[in-house]
């Protein structure tokens, strides 16, 4: 009985189907990355006479090598940090045209004159645990956003939403032209009333 020969398999095609496949799942596949800090650097301005800022205006935030916390000299937990941040933020000590008439805070004259003269100086050593740092960075945005969203609410009490929320759909690509256009204005006026100015110094090499 003569022998049946094994039937062959066309091969020919699997390089393209290969190819098709691998095609296929880079396309498709999505890559999750890490956003890292927010954070946008001044422009570059030439200056020749840099203006004079008021000691009382800086609030000097500084962790060392121990991971420890010092607000203004001041041994301070984590915990107190955004409301201390806070209340320097929004107190609101100036006169004449350094005055401030949303401000809140206690209006204490050895304290900040004016949201948009505030500025937070963040200092840490090397060896500070990125963790800590990360924490820091959290809650020093957090005292930030807490008094963007009660100005947002109180200008805009009638789009039940907060600043976070209504910057967060604004960046969000699916939200249309109308409603960014709608939002942007709002936005940007929070952002004069109390700007981010989060100043870095250089990590300390002891």
């Amino acid at each position: 009985m003569a022998k049946r020969s094994a039937p062959e398999v066309n091969a020919g095609s699997m390089a393209d189907i290969a190819f098709l496949l691998l095609i296929f799942f880079l396309v498709t596949t999505t890559i999750e990355t890490d956003s890292g800090i927010n954070r946008k650097l001044p422009p570059i301005e030439d200056v020749e006479d840099p203006p004079i800022i008021k000691q009382k205006n800086i609030f000097t935030v500084v962790v060392n090598k121990n991971n420890q916390l010092l607000v203004e000299e001041e041994l301070t937990s984590i915990e107190d940090l955004r409301s201390l941040a806070v209340e320097f933020l929004d107190n609101g000590g100036g006169k004449d045209e350094d005055a401030c008439d949303f401000c809140q805070g206690s209006k204490d004259p050895k304290s900040s004159d004016n949201p948009t003269k505030a500025i937070i100086s963040l200092k840490n050593d090397r060896e500070t645990s990125y963790k800590v740092y990360i924490s820091v960075q959290n809650e020093l945005v957090a005292a930030y956003n807490e008094l963007r969203d009660r100005e947002f609410l109180r200008l805009n009490p009638n789009d039940g939403l907060t600043f976070v929320e209504a910057d967060k759909k604004y960046s969000d690509p699916r939200t249309n032209l109308e409603q960014k256009n709608r939002l942007k204005p709002k936005l940007d006026i929070v952002k004069a009333m109390f700007p981010q100015k989060l100043s870095e110094a250089e990590p300390s090499k002891n």
